[in-house]
């Protein structure tokens, strides 16, 4: 498969899926640099990954390649952890191969920082790029220089989709086109590629000042050559794609869009749930968790008559206004406080800690830490203008401890298969950030602070009403006006930020729902063993098997928790 030559035979169980999934991981070298796996791997930071269709086809056969011998093992020989890393690392290969058939249907070029190829690109460097020695700084130079060849397929592969009927929405190529060419014009000493090598390279202690001169050089050419030029052809092939856009914004509108939104939804929900399902899912809690609501502004005293939108302008002025530097301090108060908290409900604790780093707009995102220990996870918050303060402990909380950070850290250091360290399933992963959000009210959190409770009640809002909106503009074609309205109507949260979450799920559809899924999962399982278990129920016990797995599809999750229960 690679060079000719077949994958190894005779392997035992764990042998095949540590080896089948390193030459997995081998063929997106910049994934490897951003789980911080290339000591493992035993290769350098200085590639880009292909994406050439000669490249992505080979990837294909390689995938194909490996589900079929995972199949050849008989899983009824393997023990009950095998048996469940085999029904992971199947369901992520199966996965794998359903979504082979719809490679032209996304949408690589967009405006979200964490999935435009021209951000992660840009991200690679600035965030993720080791520069401790000359060697990473070799790596660096070697990496800029192919940026030029990388963008030339990213660009042949937008044509691709385009001959194949498949196009962002019009005002998605608009919406990036602005920060493509911002970079584009602007000069090499000045980009934020040139801009981090040099503060890094200039910190480097063995290093002289002729040969850091001489790299900054070599970094310099390059932007010039590389960098600049494939910018500068991305913003004129945007401008020439957007011709033919589609005013539309559902993937109903193509060929194969119902066939595709039925993908991703299983995709990022690890469910068979259908698109009107969910939908309906989505409003039956809508109205469980807006009676939740009323109950709280009634004791607080706001008029009955109210909108969401007017009670939460009311909350917001009441509970206070944050700006600036002062976001990030009540996010770092409030996470020392969690960790400070966590007995009542855990016992495994990640080592990996989390740092706090700021972005101008947007919503607020985690990163997680290297897998090799190079670097933290990294909560990433937004502090331009006012933000309300009781929105503040539900997103510590999601995005940092209990949340994101805790989970992603344990699963990294736990002892598993490098797979099950490293795969993360959406529905698990999401799902387990909402249930957080949900564990510290029950956990007491909220006792003295019932801004902050309405603040949990209206991000729970958020992920209903995105069951509703993202199916309600895939499925049923909604129009952007229509999904933002509904927003507005149902969560009371900002129009202007509402409208690039509606953005959102048009340009990453299906991805939205897996937040309610799997929180709604976790809950039913919970439920499940305290009917079971009854007085001898243990909440430390049963998150220690839930956080044990790892991220696995939310069907595997169930016979872990089922085989725990049966256990006892």
């Amino acid at each position: 498969i690679q060079g000719g030559s077949p994958l190894p035979t005779g392997l035992s169980f764990d042998e095949f899926v540590e080896e089948s999934f390193r030459l997995l991981l081998l063929r997106d070298p910049e994934t490897v640099t951003i789980e911080g796996l290339s000591g493992l791997l035993g290769v350098r930071n200085d590639r880009l990954t292909d994406l050439s269709e000669a490249y992505v086809q080979e990837t294909f056969a390689l995938q194909r390649a490996v589900y079929d011998l995972l199949r050849s093992y008989e899983r009824a020989d393997l023990t009950l952890a095998q048996q469940v890393t085999y029904d992971t690392y199947a369901w992520y290969l199966d996965d794998l191969l359903r979504g082979q058939d719809f490679r032209y249907n996304d949408y690589p070029v967009n405006f979200m920082y964490i999935l435009g190829a021209q951000y992660v690109t840009q991200a690679l460097f600035t965030d993720y790029q080791p520069l401790a020695n000359l060697e990473d700084a070799q790596d660096y130079i070697a990496r800029l220089s192919q940026v030029k060849t990388k963008f030339e397929q990213l660009i042949q592969s937008l044509y691709q989709r385009q001959q194949a009927g498949y196009s962002a929405p019009r005002f998605v190529w608009e919406w990036s086109l602005g920060d493509v060419q911002g970079i584009a014009n602007t000069d090499a000493e000045d980009t934020v590629f040139f801009q981090t090598f040099y503060s890094k390279v200039d910190a480097l202690p063995d290093l002289s000042t002729a040969e850091k001169d001489n790299l900054c050089d070599q970094a310099l050419a390059a932007i010039n050559d590389s960098v600049l030029p494939a910018y500068k052809a991305l913003a004129e092939a945007m401008k020439d794609l957007m011709k033919d856009a589609p005013q539309e914004v559902g993937v109903w509108q193509f060929e194969n869009g119902e066939a595709y939104y039925a993908y991703v939804l299983r995709h990022f929900t690890s469910t068979e749930m259908s698109a009107e399902e969910i939908h309906q899912l989505g409003l039956s809690e809508l109205e469980r968790i807006h009676a939740e609501m009323r109950q709280r502004f009634t004791q607080l005293g706001y008029p009955e008559t109210n909108s969401l939108a007017e009670n939460y302008r009311l909350l917001a002025g009441e509970s206070g206004l944050l700006y600036g530097e002062n976001i990030l301090q009540r996010y770092e108060t409030l996470i020392a406080e969690a960790d400070q908290k966590l007995a009542p409900a855990f016992d495994i604790f990640p080592q990996a800690q989390v740092v706090m780093d700021h972005i101008p707009s947007g919503a607020a995102f985690y990163v997680s830490a290297a897998y090799d220990g190079s670097r933290p996870g990294v909560f990433y918050a937004p502090v331009g203008g006012q933000q309300p303060a009781y929105t503040l402990p539900t997103v510590a909380y999601h995005e940092a401890v209990p949340g994101h950070h805790f989970q992603i850290a344990l699963q990294r250091e736990m002892d598993l298969p490098l797979m099950r360290n490293v795969v993360v399933f959406n529905a698990y992963t999401e799902g387990w950030a909402l249930y957080a959000e949900r564990l510290v009210y029950e956990l007491g959190w909220y006792a003295d602070d019932p801004y902050g409770d309405l603040g949990r009640l209206q991000y729970e809002a958020h992920r209903a009403a995105r069951l509703v909106v993202d199916t309600g503009i895939h499925a049923q074609r909604w129009s952007f006006e229509q999904a933002l309205d509904f927003m507005v109507e149902n969560t009371g949260l900002d129009g202007s930020y509402l409208q690039s979450e509606v953005a959102r799920y048009i340009v990453w559809p299906g991805q939205a729902c897996s937040y309610s899924i799997g929180y709604l999962k976790l809950l039913e399982l919970r439920q499940k063993a305290q009917a079971q278990l009854g007085a001898s129920f243990d909440l430390v016990a049963f998150h220690h098997v839930v956080l044990g797995a790892g991220s696995v599809p939310l069907e595997v999750l169930e016979d872990v928790v089922e085989a725990w229960l049966a256990g006892k």
